[in-house]
């Protein structure tokens, strides 16, 4: 059968409702994409608590483990019994089948799985009091009358997990005995740079074929496996694909922020075989289901501001090379050759770069682009034009006249966006953050009204005709966003929903002072499109797990794929730091036209190499920005 016909017929199947067999002590559920094999019987389940996924072939997908745990700050959650199993149809075309536990700490304990004629969809009910910490679905830890004990998982029959993050090494596709975390807590200390999308994608690809690549998602049978829920239930730092040997199961870490007091209903996760093609398609089918469910708002209709697509000059990269030019040769001619960069070096030219956000500088950056004809249509001021960055304060000996050089810009037919540094708490009032148990504010809360309302205030300063009459703003730093059972915070938001909040508070604001106001960000996730203007690409990764280093044309194509698949409406700022050497810096340049917004980081040399970059390579760029203009 050929992919089309594959395709026609799941989609003229999909509406059947799944038939059900019992056949002795098992019970089969056929549908049109899938089949399920599970016991039929509660003793069947205490013995072996699991579910057999086969694809219409006959070829095993994985074994669910229908047990789950739902931890509090008090207790852990182990299932003592399988105390029944119900089966039973559920709406017009869907099979329920759900697992009652005895629970160690809930006075209720349900495991369910729905199958619909193309989905299979588990979550899990408890009824009890508690403040959730942990909850794992696909496993969890129980007693089991054969006298079996401990952690128990799913079987992964599959080989390899497609994880639509931007990490550090650079693996889309890794080994199903391989970790994974989606989440919005993370920066670049070892194990912790998988949160550059904050939030990414709540997706795993999961595939049978050979696992060979690192940045393409290859052709084969794929089946899909998401997390769907409102963002208000977001209430979890990460999601994490927890292998062990050849088991897994799928976490949520709550820490200790959500209580319950009567019935909690986890999120869904989805299991959707999604046929031949490549892994992509997992992307399209999970933003597919989630705009179904109403999950996904639809921006097809957002007015989108020509000065919104026009290529852009942000300032971050030529103050890295301007700081390393400093560290080697000290302050002499900005354009000369240096040594490469050190890891040793690396961390003081980022930590130095700040100095180099000033008026004089930028004007001197704005001058050679000038006389290159290089004419961005916005300059983004990065970090540091604020003295303080919680509350937007000029730092005046850096920009002394910011409004004006800011008009200077309009003048020129040009906007200018501030870069901004999510949940910073600094000069923030202790009483509008997240604290330590020792009072220390660790970042601003933003369920906060007190701060949501400053908020409200510093965006109409900095954006407003009446203030400084910026055009934007460029977020960075959501992962940098509160996690820990011991914080406190006054509201009850959390997790990746606390990110929602806050990015919806930003947005709300810089449209309320500006109403074209451009608000970029990196939040990966079809929930968001309604508090992201514009979706950044963001810093570029190193190397794969072997230690080679992977081409930044391959990582960032692979970053637009997620960003295109789940935000499709949504503009793409393309990025363009850290740049390796200056040939990969204009390999990725050209390349930027055809990924989304171009947006220039470099114009007098390459932080990490040390290489000038001469005026017949801003000549290069300037043709490559024609071209770009000519197709607007």
């Amino acid at each position: 059968m050929t992919e089309s016909q594959t395709t026609a017929t799941l989609a003229a199947n999909a509406t059947d409702r799944p038939l059900i067999e019992r056949t002795g002590k098992r019970l089969i559920v056929r549908a049109a994409r899938y089949e399920l094999e599970v016991p039929r019987f509660a003793s069947g389940f205490e013995s072996a608590p699991y579910a057999l996924l086969r694809d219409l072939d006959g070829g095993d997908w994985l074994s669910v483990n229908l047990l789950s745990s739902v931890d509090t700050t008090n207790g852990v959650d182990e299932s003592v019994s399988v105390d029944a199993v119900e089966v039973c149809e559920y709406g017009v075309d869907a099979i329920r089948i759900g697992v009652r536990l005895s629970s160690s700490i809930w006075d209720e304990h349900e495991t369910r799985l729905v199958c619909t004629p193309a989905t299979l969809e588990l979550s899990t009910s408890v009824r009890g009091i508690g403040t959730l910490s942990e909850v794992a679905l696909f496993g969890g830890r129980a007693m089991l009358p054969t006298g079996a004990c401990g952690t128990f998982r799913s079987e992964a029959v599959f080989t390899g997990v497609l994880v639509p993050a931007a990490t550090e090494p650079v693996q889309l596709i890794r080994s199903s005995r391989t970790p994974a975390t989606l989440g919005v807590v993370g920066d670049a200390d070892p194990g912790r740079l998988n949160a550059v999308f904050s939030p990414p994608p709540l997706a795993f690809g999961l595939t049978r074929e050979h696992v060979a690549v690192t940045a393409h998602a290859p052709e084969g049978d794929w089946l899909g496996l998401w997390l769907r829920a409102s963002v208000d239930e977001l209430r979890f730092t990460s999601m994490r694909y927890a292998p062990s040997e050849n088991g897994f199961a799928i976490t949520l870490d709550y820490d200790g922020h959500t209580p319950v007091d009567g019935t909690w209903d986890s999120p869904t996760l989805v299991l959707s075989p999604t046929g031949i093609g490549d892994g992509w398609r997992v992307l399209d089918a999970y933003r597919d289901d989630l705009a179904a469910h109403g999950l996904a708002p639809d921006v097809s209709a957002r007015a989108i501001p020509d000065w919104w697509r026009h290529p852009m000059f942000c300032g971050w990269g030529a103050q890295c090379a301007r700081s390393s030019h400093v560290l080697h040769v000290g302050p002499s001619e900005p354009t000369a050759d240096t040594a490469p960069e050190t890891a040793d070096d690396e961390k003081s030219v980022t930590a130095a770069a700040a100095s180099f956000a000033r008026e004089s500088v930028y004007d001197e950056f704005l001058a050679r682009l000038k006389a290159h004809e290089i004419v961005p249509g916005t300059i983004v001021i990065d970090d540091r034009w604020q003295s303080a960055y919680g509350t937007g304060a000029i730092n005046t000996e850096h920009w002394p006249d910011l409004k004006g050089w800011i008009a200077a810009r309009h003048g020129a037919g040009q906007r200018v966006l501030l870069w901004w540094k999510a949940w910073d708490p600094e000069g923030i009032p202790a009483a509008e953050c997240v604290t330590d148990p020792r009072g220390r504010p660790v970042s601003v809360d933003a369920g906060n009204q007190a701060y949501r309302d400053r908020l409200r205030g510093i965006l109409h300063h900095l954006l407003s005709p009446e203030g400084l009459d910026a055009d934007g703003l460029k977020i960075d730093f959501t992962q940098r966003g509160p996690s820990g059972h011991a914080l406190r915070a006054t509201e009850t938001t959390w997790g990746i929903a606390a990110v929602h909040s806050l990015l919806s508070t930003l947005c709300e604001g810089a449209r309320a002072a500006k109403p074209d106001a451009l608000v970029v960000a990196h939040a990966v996730h079809p929930s968001f499109a309604d508090v992201c203007t514009m979706v950044r690409l963001n810093d570029v990764s190193k190397y794969d797990v072997s230690g080679a280093r992977v081409p930044v044309v391959d990582q960032l194509r692979m970053r637009h794929q997620i960003a295109s698949r789940v935000l499709p409406d949504t503009l793409v700022d393309t990025d363009q730091w850290p740049m390796p050497n200056r040939a990969e810096w204009l390999r990725y340049a050209h390349e930027q036209v055809h990924l989304g917004v171009p947006a220039l980081y470099y114009l007098e040399a390459i932080d990490r190499s040390g290489e000038h970059i001469d005026s017949a390579d801003l000549r290069e760029i300037a043709a490559t920005w024609r071209h770009y203009r000519e197709g607007l």
